[in-house]
């Protein structure tokens, strides 16, 4: 089985610096531009999917779209792959969110974000959940269209690490249009990383991904 987990185009959110959360903001031209450039990458290379699973929040679902289309593959929406629930840091500008909640030694991970929004561990959750509903189906390959924040947790699940009592735990940055590659041996239920982060040569306005940017 092999799984391509893929964050999506600059955002209107990216390029106006906000936290997007759950917030549905479309992708900007340029996003567009970056999933065709990518879709038109796979394809010269004959690069093959059996479905694409996609975040139904716009960013992502519009760059689903897109490769969906140019690759001719089947596409779903679950919305366990949205992004973290911010709570009311949502809609706000980075910078403002950074004043509102510094970086301390020590955060628990059961908290709520945001007053209202989702701990690191409901997080953890829900993308194991989300893994765990792709393992269960045929051999394969799948590629997820999804958000760093949520992408962070499923690469946690896959290499075993668990949700930190503190903001210095890893870290797996992913540009807009960034994949990470995984294939799994469903008989020695082993997983195998491909690459991370990989990206075709172009302008990233949209940066890279951390908690604090989605």
């Amino acid at each position: 089985m092999f799984i391509t987990l893929l964050r999506h185009g600059e955002s209107v959110g990216n390029l106006s610096g906000v936290l997007q959360g759950q917030s549905d903001y479309p992708l900007t031209p340029a996003g567009m531009e970056q999933a065709r450039k990518l879709a038109l990458d796979w394809k010269s290379e004959s690069t093959k999917f059996d479905l694409i699973i996609s975040s139904p929040l716009r960013r992502a679902s519009q760059t689903a779209e897109i490769i969906a289309t140019s690759l001719e593959v089947p596409l779903e929406f679950d919305p366990h792959w949205k992004e973290r629930n911010f709570g009311h840091f949502q809609d706000m500008q980075l910078d403002e969110v950074n004043k509102l909640n510094p970086s301390v030694d020590f955060s628990h991970p059961y908290a709520p974000i945001g007053g209202t929004g989702e701990s690191q561990l409901d997080l953890y959750t829900r993308a194991s959940l989300a893994l765990q509903d792709i393992l269960r189906r045929p051999d394969g390959a799948y590629m997820v269209v999804s958000h760093g924040g949520i992408l962070n947790k499923a690469l946690y699940m896959i290499m075993g690490i668990t949700p930190q009592a503190h903001y210095n735990s890893p870290i797996f940055h992913f540009g807009n249009t960034g994949y990470a590659q995984f294939s799994y041996n469903l008989s020695t239920r082993q997983w195998a990383m491909l690459s991370l982060n990989d990206q075709i040569k172009m302008p990233q306005s949209g940066g890279f991904i951390s908690w604090k940017n989605d």
